[in-house]
């Protein structure tokens, strides 16, 4: 069961019931106690069945039936038993998911009450933004970092295709909030981005289109992970990773995630969108209790700050964006 921080409860994949047909095993209260499981890292998760790493061998794993309706995901660890040699057509069992440090969550939309949970115990996202082809999103980056700050994630911006355009805007907007960022291009090395991955679990996450395989696959010669390309008018095209997948880098982890075209912010009370915008923030804690930050919020002290010429008007168009689609408003959606 999901809360938010206000206490309010939110439905994820787990609340939802499906009625099984035909009889089913009485359940037992004595639950089987597994001490001599051992230890493994869920790398992938594909149909039902966990490609796990365990002591360096990949087991391909089903979950175990005392483990319900909770579910598993990329990153999480696990305990397993059964046949872990890692031999063709074997099959081991996951029976216990250790305690999460770190849950990264999306919705479909807004409105979306369900919450999916992306990947485990990451410490570091890194939001991959194109700077062309397709066209920079700077509404997509700042859900992306509202969703980094509530999970406990630090953001990192990987900007990609720096030999179709120029980065200047896009780091004059998110350089002084303190986000880390990198400036990448096909014939450069990305020694710099090696640095900051190295040693850390890093969660890739961007829309399709964005390079962020290809990114993958530069930084982990070998990894053939696919790639594709994105309408330039559209904006659309097909989702080249169909999946999760943890890849160890450098002593650390990088986590490959499917392209999105929407990142919903749902599961987040809407008074914690704001700490997603740092510059904000501080201005908004003079705001009256229940400010909506909206334009027509007579004492807003956003709305003051932003007509002294202290805050980005951009900035705060974007927070105003993402307040009026959590409530709901159509126009507004990613």
């Amino acid at each position: 069961m999901s809360r938010t921080r206000g206490g309010g409860r939110h439905l994820d994949e787990d609340d939802i019931r499906v009625r099984a047909r035909g009889g089913s095993r009485p359940r037992t209260r004595n639950r089987p106690k597994h001490e001599n499981a051992v230890a493994g890292l869920v790398t992938n998760v594909d149909r039902g069945r966990y490609r796990c790493l365990v002591d360096g061998v990949a087991v391909v794993a089903m979950k175990a039936r005392e483990l319900g309706r909770g579910s598993i995901v990329v990153g999480d660890r696990v305990d397993l038993v059964g046949d872990l040699s890692g031999r063709p057509d074997t099959l081991a069992r996951v029976v216990r998911v250790r305690e999460r440090r770190s849950v990264l969550r999306r919705t479909a939309d807004d409105t979306d009450p369900v919450e999916r949970v992306i990947v485990a115990n990451a410490d570091q996202m890194a939001i991959v933004c194109a700077l062309a082809d397709p066209e920079p999103q700077p509404r997509f980056v700042d859900r992306c970092l509202v969703a980094a700050y509530d999970a406990g994630l630090d953001p990192l911006l990987c900007l990609t295709k720096a030999d179709l355009a120029a980065p200047d805007e896009l780091v004059r907007v998110y350089e002084p909030l303190g986000v880390p960022f990198e400036v990448l291009s096909p014939d450069g090395e990305p020694d710099g981005l090696r640095a900051r991955l190295a040693g850390r679990t890093s969660v890739f996450v961007g829309s399709s289109g964005v390079g962020k395989s290809t990114l993958v696959n530069r930084l982990i010669p070998g990894t053939d992970r696919a790639v594709g390309h994105v309408n330039a008018v559209t904006g659309r095209g097909r989702h080249t990773s169909t999946s999760a997948v943890a890849l160890p880098f450098e002593g650390g982890w990088l986590i490959d995630t499917p392209g999105v075209r929407s990142f919903g912010l749902a599961h987040i009370d809407p008074e914690d969108f704001v700490a997603g915008f740092p510059d904000i923030a501080d201005v908004a804690a003079d705001c009256p209790p229940g400010c909506s930050h909206q334009e027509d919020e007579p004492d807003c002290a956003i709305g003051a700050a932003l007509e002294q010429g202290r805050l980005d008007a951009d900035r705060v168009a974007s927070l105003r964006r993402l307040l009026a689609s959590r409530e709901g408003d159509p126009d507004e959606q990613p």
